[in-house]
């Protein structure tokens, strides 16, 4: 399929389980080609793949476009970083609740790391209010953090689920509902992504 230099190319998932020096260099071998003008449509399980290799992202959920834009301004909507802490699953529903009172977008959890993620729109600020609102409810966190966030936190932030696995089993790791679709535009444009679920 690349012996001609097409016009327009679709990948089907290339790097779903390859060592990552192969996916490197498909990385490489794609940027290649859309620097050099092919039309490219990439579907992926991996985030930060679509991070890598596209300029514009579109977010489907259940079949409907909820999101679009660049990677900095999807992220920049959770307020450019993210408390992340894990709390007991008994508690769990009511840290949830207690952190839904701080002023950014609603907490959610994701079952695949067992983490509780809330956007962080004032930084440290954020992450110290959030301290004192579970101290304040005696809750006491397995452990909390403040970092950037990550394409996944904008999936979770955005359908308010992780992603799910498809009825063959298969989830992140492999072919499911969840995927991401890179369209690299011509004359050596990044590709767009959707993630569709």
């Amino acid at each position: 399929s690349l012996v001609g230099r097409p016009q327009v190319l679709f990948l089907d998932e290339p790097t779903t389980g390859i060592d990552p020096r192969s996916r490197v260099e498909v990385w490489e071998m794609i940027e290649d080609l859309v620097a050099g003008g092919t039309t490219l449509l990439l579907t992926s399980q991996y985030l930060d793949e679509a991070d890598q290799l596209a300029d514009q992202i579109g977010v489907i959920d259940n079949g409907k476009l909820i999101s679009e834009g660049t990677a900095d301004e999807l992220k920049d909507r959770l307020g450019g970083t993210v408390i992340e802490l894990t709390v007991p699953g008994e508690r769990r529903a009511e840290a949830m609740e207690v952190l839904a009172r701080l002023d950014c977008e609603p907490p959610v959890f994701d079952p695949h790391r067992q983490v509780v993620t809330v956007g962080a729109p004032d930084g440290a600020e954020t992450l110290l209010s959030a301290v004192r609102l579970l101290d304040g409810a005696g809750i006491t966190p397995g452990d909390i953090a403040l970092h950037k966030p990550t394409l996944d936190d904008v999936f979770l932030s955005i359908t308010g689920h992780a992603a799910t696995a498809a009825p063959d089993g298969t989830g992140p790791d492999g072919p499911g509902p969840d995927s991401t679709v890179a369209d690299p535009g011509p004359s050596g444009r990044r590709p767009r992504r959707r993630n569709r679920r």
